[in-house]
C-alpha cells in the first residue's frame, strides 16, 4: 500500500528537467508515469480506540491481491483516545479536524484522496475482499456508486433482528443502504455534491439519493459486519419511532435524540458498549 500518488508529487512539481528533455510531464504518457493512485478507502472516526484496529485490518486484508493501487485515510474528528496512534501504525494517512459532523469529516477524506474510486468504512465495520472486489467491479462496469448491506458481528435482540431482516428485504428493492460501507467513482462524488454537511443525521441517505441522481446504484451481493453497538442505548420504542420517521421524511429525520446518539452522550456510552453492556442493561434477550 502506498500512501502518496505520482499523479500528486507531479502536481507539486509540474516542470522538470531530465537528460535531453525539459518541459512538463504529461499524465496520459504511461511511459512516464507509473500507475496512479486508484482506490482511496475513506473512513471517519472519534474516538475508536476499540474499533479501528480490527476495521483497519480488514481493509488491509481485503485490498491483498488487488492489481490497484490503494490508501487509507482515517479522519480522526476531536479524538481524544487512541485512535489516531492506532490508525498511523497501521499504515493509514491519519487526518485530525474538528468538525463533530459526520458528513463533513468524510467529504475532508475525500479532498486528501488520490483514489479514482472511493470507499467510505465506517470505524466499526469490517469489510471483505469479496465486497471490495465487487464494489470495484460495479464502478469499473459503469455504476455511478453502491453499498453493501450489513450483518451484525454479534447477538442482538430479537426485535432488533425482525427489523433488521426487514431493512435488508427492503434495501435491497429500493436500492437504500447505510452509510457503513458505500462506495462510488471520484466523478460521481464530484458531480453530486458529496455529503450534505446540511445534513448532521441522515448525511448517509443523502448520499445515496445523490449517487443515484448521477448514475446507477448498485447493491453487490457480499455483505460487511458491522458493530451493535448502538443497541446498547437505544431500545424498541425509539428504534420504532425512528424507522417511522425515516419512512416519512427521509433523510430529514435528524432529532436531538438521534443527533445524542451519534455525538453526544450516548455516542459516548455506545463506544464502550458492545455485547456485556446489553446484557447488563437488559437489552439483549
Amino acid at each position: 500500500m502506498i500512501l502518496a500518488s505520482w499523479n500528486s508529487y507531479c502536481r507539486d512539481f509540474p516542470k522538470l528537467e531530465i537528460i535531453g528533455f525539459s518541459g512538463e510531464f504529461d499524465p496520459a504518457i504511461p511511459a512516464l508515469y507509473p500507475l496512479a493512485m486508484e482506490v482511496s478507502f475513506v473512513v471517519p472516526a472519534h474516538n475508536e480506540e476499540r474499533w479501528i484496529g480490527g476495521t483497519l485490518d480488514a481493509i488491509i486484508t481485503a485490498s491483498e491481491g488487488l492489481s490497484e493501487e490503494t490508501e487509507i485515510i482515517v479522519v480522526s474528528d476531536a479524538s481524544t483516545d487512541e485512535t489516531e496512534r492506532i490508525a498511523a501504525e497501521k499504515g493509514a494517512i491519519v487526518l485530525q479536524v474538528n468538525h463533530r459532523n459526520v458528513a463533513a469529516v468524510r467529504n475532508t477524506g475525500v479532498k486528501e484522496a488520490k483514489g479514482r474510486y472511493l470507499f467510505f468504512v465506517d470505524a466499526d465495520t469490517r469489510t471483505t475482499r469479496e465486497a471490495v472486489t465487487a464494489g470495484l467491479e460495479a464502478m469499473k462496469s459503469g455504476a455511478a456508486g453502491g453499498g453493501c448491506l450489513f450483518k451484525f458481528d454479534e447477538k442482538i435482540p430479537f426485535w432488533a433482528a425482525a427489523y433488521h431482516r426487514l431493512g435488508l428485504f427492503f434495501g435491497r428493492i429500493l436500492k437504500m443502504t447505510g452509510g457503513c460501507f458505500v462506495f462510488c467513482t471520484r466523478e460521481t462524488f464530484e458531480s453530486g455534491g458529496g455529503f450534505s454537511e446540511v445534513h448532521r443525521a441522515g448525511e448517509d441517505m443523502a448520499f445515496v439519493e445523490s449517487i443515484k441522481s448521477v448514475g446507477q446504484f448498485v447493491i453487490p451481493k457480499p455483505m460487511v459486519a458491522t458493530s451493535a453497538r448502538k443497541l446498547t442505548v437505544v431500545g424498541f420504542i425509539e428504534v420504532s419511532r425512528l424507522v417511522a420517521t425515516i419512512a416519512l421524511r427521509g433523510a430529514n429525520y435528524e432529532s436531538e435524540r438521534t443527533l445524542d446518539f451519534m455525538y453526544g452522550k450516548r455516542a459516548e456510552e455506545c463506544r464502550r458498549g458492545g455485547k456485556e453492556q446489553m446484557m447488563v442493561s437488559g437489552r439483549l434477550r
